[in-house]
């Protein structure tokens, strides 16, 4: 999807129950920024950075820009779990 902003995120969802804790689990998160009005699923995959993500979470919608009155982006969390 064209126009996207990427940004790392500093903290990953918590990983937990004894399936996962005695494994190597890597999550690699971002949070991401779609132009206005883009249509994101929670089923979605995404290519970041060469890897595949999953959409973490419910997206959200900014609406409008309450200073500018302009259209905001719509946010999502997206991750990548190895291990």
């Amino acid at each position: 999807m064209p126009g996207c902003v990427v940004t790392p995120r500093a903290e990953t969802p918590a990983v937990g129950g004894p399936e996962q804790t005695g494994r190597d689990t890597v999550i690699v998160g971002y949070t991401v920024y779609t132009p206005p009005g883009s249509d994101v699923l929670t089923t979605d995959q995404f290519r970041i950075r060469g890897e595949v993500c999953e959409v973490t979470g419910q997206p959200g919608d900014w609406g409008r820009n309450p200073f500018t009155g302009t259209a905001g982006p719509v946010q999502f969390a997206a991750d990548r779990v190895t291990g």
